[in-house]
């Protein structure tokens, strides 16, 4: 059976539908890496203009809300993760006028917009880094990062062992202003990226302003960097004999999930809340728009946390309202595995009565297409290309399991067109500041943030006219939207298809339960109402029931008998109305 619905109906991004004010626990949000979608100007780099241009393919492939990787005034010492002025659009980006026009015209297409905010840390060209710098050691502007003294004889060691994720030590020693070696300061990430000391009301205060100029501009959330980061455990105690990359994700480290984050998190809400009757958001039913109802800006955490129960903190009632799920990123695509982080997630958000959020790829690790083309076991930055065919299958079948399930999911560019990672890139190309120093993440994070082909021809295959910053594989013009659009069976119209039908039926979306059913070895098999998801994670073909009328699959399924017969990585959808 083919993967489209039996019965055709309006495209998604037409259909009106029934709205209600918490959006967001069944939104599909789709993740625009600017520089990376699309190119208005011809400078090889992608910028506002261009995604604004672009907003009417988002509106037609059936998704609720953009979410913008950091487009803000930034040296792009780690693309933009380092910002120096929060309030400014980087010239290679636009201007404000540009993000305003952007946020415009996706709200008259009924589309919202989440911008990226880096709190953990600023660009050590943000004013207040320098300024901190130029006065020396006891400037007040000094107390707004962590700056401390070295030890050893001359202050020539670190102040703790702590290790920056891109690798090496968390410590710069700076030359202060009399050309003497001085003070050390903190950085998690990049030496370009110091850390923000969030026990000084300063930066408290100039966080919450920046929310306040963001929401008066329109936005309708906020995906918050590095959101288990901010508070440090009192005193900067070493961690000791660890690695302590490996212990990353996995344990309670005195630089990540504090609990005083929490309290910074609830001061937030209240400001997010004093604008919930002012909506600026998309109105409907219009001629475009989806029907929605105005409502509800939202907070989206990432919050690398030991479990996920404890991630469930950050989305309590009186704080954040989403947090990604970055357990079930990684999980393999096994059946077991993946029906034990689903059902932990469902577990961990029902006493919080937050949605569970769904997501497999992103711009900080390989691509799903990639990942599920190589064996287990090798981590969520992967150098190989594996079986490009068995990739694809089992990442269709991902996606359309991802859908299913009750809450929301997050999309990253290009990965409605199946896009692979691209695993060869000349390093003279790289620009992920981890790469350069050796240790800490792989540092290959940029074969995942690749230009997306639009086009089958063209120097960069639609994404500009002046090619690409990063270059694009040739396979990638039968990739492109160019190719797929209205291609039965492509990968674009599976995602057009699964959102549609995710959009129309009451059963999928919002929720906090699902019923197993029994099922082959390898196979998961829930119901949820009126509708029945098959996911065959196995390398073979099995037999199930005919649950109903199918509604979508990955692949080609036949049936007899009462009975399907569904291939090796495939997920089917039915109704049993």
């Amino acid at each position: 059976m083919s993967q489209h619905s039996a019965d055709q109906a309006p495209n998604s991004a037409l259909a009106t539908v029934a709205g209600h004010r918490d959006w967001w626990r069944d939104a599909v949000i789709y993740q625009v890496y600017p520089r990376s979608f699309a190119d208005s100007n011809g400078d090889g780099m992608g910028d506002l203009e261009g995604v604004r241009s672009r907003l009417p393919y988002l509106r037609d492939l059936g998704v609720d809300a953009v979410w913008l990787s950091p487009f803000y005034a930034s040296p792009q010492a780690d693309a933009g993760y380092d910002v120096a002025d929060y309030r400014a659009v980087d010239p290679m980006f636009g201007n404000l006028m540009d993000a305003d026009a952007l946020i415009r015209d996706a709200h008259e297409l009924g589309l919202r917009i989440i911008v990226d905010l880096v709190p953990n840390h600023s660009s050590d060209q943000h004013e207040w880094f320098k300024q901190a710098l130029r006065e020396g050691p006891g400037s007040p502007l000094r107390e707004r990062y962590h700056f401390r003294p070295g030890k050893g004889e001359s202050g020539e060691l670190p102040p703790n062992d702590w290790e920056s994720i891109f690798g090496g030590p968390a410590w710069t020693r700076v030359t202060e202003p009399d050309g003497t070696p001085g003070e050390w300061y903190l950085h998690l990430f990049a030496p370009e990226q110091p850390d923000f000391n969030w026990d000084h009301p300063a930066v408290g205060d100039e966080f919450r302003s920046i929310l306040r100029f963001w929401l008066d501009m329109g936005v309708d959330g906020f995906r918050i960097d590095v959101a288990h980061g901010l508070v440090k455990a009192a005193g900067l105690p070493d961690l000791g004999a660890h690695d302590q990359l490996k212990l990353l994700g996995n344990d309670v480290m005195p630089f990540f999930d504090q609990d005083g984050v929490h309290v910074i998190y609830r001061q937030w809400r209240t400001i997010l809340d004093e604008y919930a009757g002012n909506e600026t958001g998309p109105e409907g039913p219009s001629s475009e728009g989806r029907g929605r109802e105005t409502g509800g800006r939202i907070f989206v955490a990432e919050a690398w946390t030991p479990t996920v129960e404890r991630t469930a903190n950050y989305v309590r009632p009186d704080e954040l309202h989403q947090a990604f799920n970055f357990q079930y990123l990684s999980t393999a695509w096994d059946a077991k595995e993946l029906r034990t982080v689903i059902d932990r997630t469902l577990a961990a958000m029902r006493p919080v009565g937050a949605p569970a959020t769904w997501v497999l790829s992103n711009h900080d690790v390989t691509r799903h297409a990639t990942r599920f083309a190589n064996p287990p076991g090798l981590g969520t930055q992967i150098r190989t290309a594996g079986d490009r065919g068995l990739g694809l299958r089992r990442a269709r079948a991902a996606t359309l399991l991802m859908l299913a399930l009750p809450g929301s999911a997050y999309v990253y560019q290009g990965e409605e067109l199946g896009l692979p990672d691209v695993v060869d890139l000349p390093d003279e190309v790289r620009q992920d500041p981890a790469y350069f120093r050796g240790a800490g993440q792989d540092g290959f994070r940029d074969g995942c943030r690749v230009p997306i082909p639009w086009t089958r021809e063209g120097s960069s295959y639609g994404f500009g006219s002046g090619g690409s910053w990063l270059p694009q594989p040739s396979v990638w013009a039968e990739l492109s939207v160019q190719a797929q659009e209205g291609v039965p069976g492509s990968t674009l119209e599976l995602y057009r298809s699964a959102l549609r039908v995710r959009r129309e039926r009451p059963d999928l979306g919002a929720g906090d339960a699902v019923e197993w059913l029994s099922a082959p070895e390898g196979v998961l098999v829930f119901r949820r109402g009126e509708f029945v998801c098959v996911a065959n994670t196995t390398g073979e073909s099995v037999t199930t029931p005919a649950y109903g009328r199918v509604l979508l699959t990955s692949g080609e399924v036949t049936e007899a008998a009462g009975e399907a017969k569904v291939p090796a990585d495939t997920t089917v959808w039915w109704t049993t109305a």
